[in-house]
């Protein structure tokens, strides 16, 4: 083992690194996407050619990880999947979840989460997280609860849909949130716009972390929101079960009860894309409709309209960076990496790289049948001890509303949209300005 200190990227390489790759994940918004920034990366390719860069700067430096060279951080990347490894396997000790950047975003909504909380703290809410969102689980345990709520809002999105002869994202999205609010707090929070159109205000300003002052009024009346509707949850809701469970005070139960709205809410665009990319490739979109029609679980198990989920993620990344931050000197084959160094582990470049990835810019759901693929690191819900406690749970109900979806329609691409099968798919997927048309879906 080396006694030094990490490599460490010239001065050039890491403006490269800043131009190519962090600034334009940071204008396309880290916590909620900026239309304008999205569109212009798709134009452009950036996400593309962030990718090229990830692997220049791995083609020589195969150690590490990297240590940039910024005068205001301490900052390490990770290039290989040995670093990814060892990173999330010690999360959050030696590496902690909660980064400076993390908490200063997600501050702005958020400041007793367990996404900025650290030690004892962190590891009582986590728990919290565990049980309600039964993250063991591929089924959640309130799954007829949900799976009934995502009957109901898919049959009234396709009504909508056939009136408006088409279904775009505004739609979409609308539907999915009306979704997730009766999931986090039963019916009488369906039509609560008001509540989400808060989140969607604050996570603007979270987007610039230090850079931009707090809302405080607006979180407090967010929060206070979340507390109302919280101790007015329904029976069968996310929030009514975490009541059930008496947490303690450490908790902070209703602290954590905007990450569920966030996180489950941000699903949409995984969703959205998928119903995109199966209305542009034939074979997959006729499985995923055999899928729907023979199933006999009422959602709760669609193995392959999972893997469509998972495979879109791993090609659009709805988190592109996975952030994490020492908390004291860690040895590396290579190097010591100093204590409070933030590590930064950038997934398109993992889930993208050709060099390692088979049809790495191609769908193939398959992939992600039987085992999840193992070696190279495909994590878009992370892993180790810090993963998504949500993960299964978002694939339930993303799989329960694609499958209504698909299995009584035929949705085809009526925007501008290069989603061709026999062609690399992009690196970047503009779901704001994605329009499908729909019609019945044709028998056999």
């Amino acid at each position: 083992m080396s006694g030094g200190t990490l490599p460490r990227a010239t001065v050039a390489e890491t403006a490269l690194f800043l131009a190519e790759v962090l600034v334009p994940t940071i204008a396309k918004g880290p916590l909620l996407r900026r239309p304008r920034a999205v569109g212009l990366a798709e134009r452009l390719g950036l996400d593309a050619r962030a990718v090229r860069r990830m692997q220049k700067l791995q083609a020589r430096h195969p150690d590490g990880p990297l240590l940039l060279r910024l005068p205001f951080r301490r900052q390490a990347v990770a290039l290989a999947p040995e670093h990814v490894r060892k990173v999330l396997a010690g999360s959050p000790e030696p590496f902690a979840v909660a980064s400076s950047e993390k908490r200063a975003a997600l501050a702005h909504f958020e400041p007793g989460n367990v996404l900025v909380s650290h030690g004892p703290e962190r590891a009582v809410r986590r728990a919290l997280h565990d049980r309600v969102l039964d993250s063991g689980q591929p089924v959640h345990l309130l799954a007829g609860h949900f799976l009934a709520v995502v009957e109901q809002e898919a049959t009234a999105l396709l009504q909508r849909a056939d009136r408006a002869g088409g279904l775009d994202w505004d739609s979409f999205l609308e539907g999915w949130d009306r979704m997730v609010r009766r999931v986090v707090f039963g019916d009488g929070a369906r039509d609560d716009r008001e509540l989400t159109d808060m989140l969607t205000r604050l996570r603007a300003g979270a987007n610039w972390a230090f850079l931009k002052p707090q809302r405080k009024e607006l979180r407090e009346r967010f929060l206070s929101g979340i507390e109302r509707r919280t101790a007015a949850a329904a029976e069968g809701s996310l929030a009514h079960l975490m009541a059930g469970l008496q947490p303690s005070g450490a908790a902070a139960p209703a602290a954590q009860v905007p990450q569920w709205l966030f996180a489950l809410g941000n699903a949409a665009m995984p969703a959205f894309r998928t119903l995109g990319v199966l209305a542009t490739h034939e074979a997959q979109a006729a499985r995923a409709r055999r899928e729907a029609l023979t199933d006999r679980t009422g959602g709760r198990d669609l193995p392959y309209l999972r893997a469509c989920v998972l495979e879109v993620l791993r090609l659009w990344p709805t988190t592109p960076m996975v952030l994490r931050q020492s908390t004291r000197t860690v040895p590396w084959a290579d190097g010591t990496m100093p204590a409070r160094c933030g590590v930064l582990i950038y997934l398109p470049y993992f889930h993208r790289d050709a060099r390692h990835v088979r049809g790495a810019d191609g769908f193939e759901p398959a992939r992600w049948l039987g085992r999840e693929p193992a070696g190279w690191p495909l994590i878009p819900f992370s892993d180790g001890p810090a993963a998504c406690p949500g993960k299964q749970l978002t694939l339930l109900l993303a799989s329960a509303l694609l499958a209504r979806l698909v299995r009584d329609r035929q949705f085809s691409l009526a925007s501008h949209h290069r989603l061709a099968p026999g062609d690399p798919l992009p690196g970047t997927f503009d779901h704001f300005s994605l329009r499908l048309a729909v019609a019945p879906a044709v028998p056999g």
